[in-house]
């Protein structure tokens, strides 16, 4: 599927394209590829004049392969970019293309996007474009707008987990943590561990990203500040991302304590029995000696002293342990 994005009064304009013919209407300062069939990739080639590269969404790709320019000085840029769905967390790999110097369209720069799937990103950019005049002014601010979108997203998500681990701490803290209820919460608190492991690693890559359009000198110096304030606003994620790993390893250590106590509470009540069924037992033992005269044979109580000796054994130690507190 082909999206082309036209500025009109300072405005950002989406148009679906089906056919060849459709793309000759527009002069974009956008190109959005998504699962881009090779007919789609034959029109971007025969009007465009720009092949893209197979590898273009490959994750196997080296690092040092993600950024670079070519000699016509189209500048290639593979990010990551978050989804942030609770069931299945994860990145989605974006090839860019970034034509300065278009000479079918006689503009001055236009962007490609590749990726395989719709990036929530792009939607909030389309969105914002659509409704705040100028804030797209070509090709480059496109490129710049998309990666602050990208870290806003991740502060959104991030937000999203504070107000999920406060509700986890809660269900912990509370001190009614049973064995149930210690099991949802190891969920809960290995999902948002994962999702705050995927923030901060896309934050990294977003900053890699970032930094390469400044070190590439082709920004202007309204673009450059505002790239280095991207760089600031992905800097102050990592403080958040470090604290909300320190509250989920605390809340999974007082997770797995609980988890010990409700242990340890079913070993006690073990223990305790083990030790008041021994006196009985000895009693037992010692009423089942060959003796010569056995009790029970001679004499006429001798079952019934020999269970209440029994029962008064194992109730003296319980009652003892009662008093103690050793059974609450």
């Amino acid at each position: 599927m082909i999206n082309i994005f036209t500025l009109s009064n300072g405005r950002l304009f989406q148009e679906e394209i089906e056919s060849l013919e459709e793309l000759s209407k527009f002069q974009p300062i956008w190109v959005d590829l998504e699962s881009p069939t090779i007919e789609e990739k034959r029109w971007i080639k025969q009007y465009y004049g720009l092949s893209i590269p197979d590898d273009a969404m490959d994750e196997d790709i080296e690092e040092s392969a993600r950024f670079y320019a070519e000699d016509n000085g189209d500048v290639h840029i593979r990010s990551d970019f978050l989804i942030a769905d609770i069931t299945d967390p994860r990145t989605v790999r974006v090839a860019f293309i970034l034509n300065l110097v278009n000479e079918q369209l006689k503009s001055k720069g236009v962007l490609f996007s590749i990726h395989d799937e719709d990036v929530p990103v792009f939607r909030l950019l389309r969105m914002r474009a659509r409704r705040a005049p100028g804030l797209i002014i070509d090709a480059k601010e496109v490129l710049l707008k998309l990666f602050d979108a990208d870290a806003e997203y991740s502060a959104d998500t991030l937000e999203g987990i504070y107000d999920a681990l406060e509700k986890v701490s809660e269900q912990v803290l509370s001190g009614n943590v049973t064995d149930e209820v210690a099991t949802d919460v190891l969920g809960a608190i290995a999902r948002h561990e994962d999702m705050n492991g995927r923030i901060r690693r896309n934050a990294m890559d977003t900053r890699r990203a970032v930094s390469f359009l400044m070190r590439s000198k082709m920004l202007s110096k309204d673009q450059f500040e505002e790239a280095r304030q991207i760089l600031r606003d992905i800097d102050s994620l990592d403080s958040h991302t470090a604290f909300l790993f320190d509250k989920i390893n605390f809340l999974m250590d007082a997770t797995v304590g609980f988890i010990n106590i409700n242990q340890n509470k079913i070993i006690k009540i073990f223990s305790v029995a083990s030790v008041a069924l021994l006196p009985p037992t000895l009693i037992a033992s010692v009423y089942g000696m060959n003796f010569n005269k056995m009790p029970e044979l001679h004499w006429e109580f001798g079952y019934a002293y020999g269970i209440a000796m029994m029962l008064a054994s194992a109730l003296v130690p319980m009652w003892y342990f009662r008093r103690r507190g050793w059974l609450k």
